[in-house]
């Protein structure tokens, strides 16, 4: 009596979970998988100096960078709808992952990072960067991410004549 009704309740849980099988089997994917590069869509930037456009920032190159005048300029990387999930972000400060050309402009030190959703849902987040060459890695979380805009606030080795510079900045995590 008991084998049938047990059968019966298997079977409903089933019927009935068939449609969210894919989205919990994707997201358990998604946890397991190494996360990918996830290049921009489109970058700007709301202030840059000629020689060193946004686009400088996001060409996968140390050696080229985006600079403006001071801290408080905005850097915007676009992913479109539906949007991505974002795992990691790679800042290169400075003008250089090469420590004697790092030094010849002004590096963030602490950024502003905003994660914007399809939906509009703001997620915000200030990291502070060790004032060194190379890469540097932090945590950043977001799903359904279209635009990410990064604000350095305060700046390393600024002074009169010397630009803020960044040399490379890298997102990843998972589209779709």
């Amino acid at each position: 009596m008991a084998l049938p009704l047990v059968l019966v309740l298997l079977v409903c849980g089933v019927w009935f979970g068939l449609p969210y099988a894919e989205r919990l089997l994707g997201l358990a994917r998604e946890e397991t998988s190494p996360p990918e590069a996830l290049p921009p869509s489109a970058v700007r930037a709301s202030a840059a100096l000629e020689d060193h456009p946004a686009s400088a920032a996001f060409d996968g190159f140390s050696n080229r960078y985006w600079a403006a005048r001071a801290a408080g300029a905005v850097l915007e990387a676009d992913f479109g709808a539906p949007g991505v999930r974002v795992t990691k972000l790679v800042v290169f400060a400075g003008t250089s992952a090469k420590k004697d050309e790092f030094l010849t402009q002004a590096r963030p030190a602490r950024i502003l990072v905003e994660a914007v959703s399809a939906d509009g849902d703001v997620t915000t987040r200030r990291i502070t960067l060790k004032d060194q060459p190379g890469q540097q890695t932090f945590d950043l979380r977001g799903s359904g991410v279209t635009r990410i805009r990064i604000t350095p606030e305060t700046a390393y080795g600024a002074a009169r004549g010397r630009h803020l510079a960044v040399a490379e900045v890298e997102f990843f995590g998972h589209r779709g």
